[in-house]
C-alpha cells in the first residue's frame, strides 16, 4: 500500500469574504474528490479571506498510481483561474516495520 499527501497553498486575490472564499474552494475540493477519488479538505488559513491551504490524500497499490493521481489533482487545481498556487508540496507516508 502506498499513501501520499499533497499540500497546496493558494492565494485567492478576488475573495472579499469567507463566504466568497468557500464559493471558490467548493468546486475545487468537490471536483477533486469526485474526479480522482481522493480525500480533500481545506486544512489551513480557514479564517483568512485570500489564503487557503488544501490537503489531498491518495492511497493505491503502486507508488506510480499515487503519483499519477496527485499529479492530476495538482493540474486540476492549477486549471482554476480564480486561484494562484503559491506552493505545492508532496509527502509520502513511510511504512514502519
Amino acid at each position: 500500500m502506498h499513501v501520499a499527501a499533497l499540500n497546496i497553498d493558494l492565494h485567492l486575490p478576488q475573495s472579499r469574504s469567507l463566504k466568497a472564499k468557500r464559493a471558490i474552494l467548493r468546486p475545487i475540493l468537490d471536483g477533486a474528490r469526485h474526479r480522482f477519488a481522493v480525500a480533500a479538505a481545506e486544512v489551513s488559513y480557514q479564517e483568512q479571506w485570500q489564503r487557503a491551504g488544501l490537503g489531498v490524500a491518495a492511497v493505491a497499490s503502486t507508488a506510480a498510481h499515487v503519483t499519477e493521481v496527485l499529479d492530476s489533482v495538482e493540474r486540476f487545481v492549477w486549471s482554476f483561474p480564480e486561484v494562484e498556487v503559491v506552493k505545492a508540496e508532496r509527502r509520502w507516508l513511510e511504512d514502519e516495520p
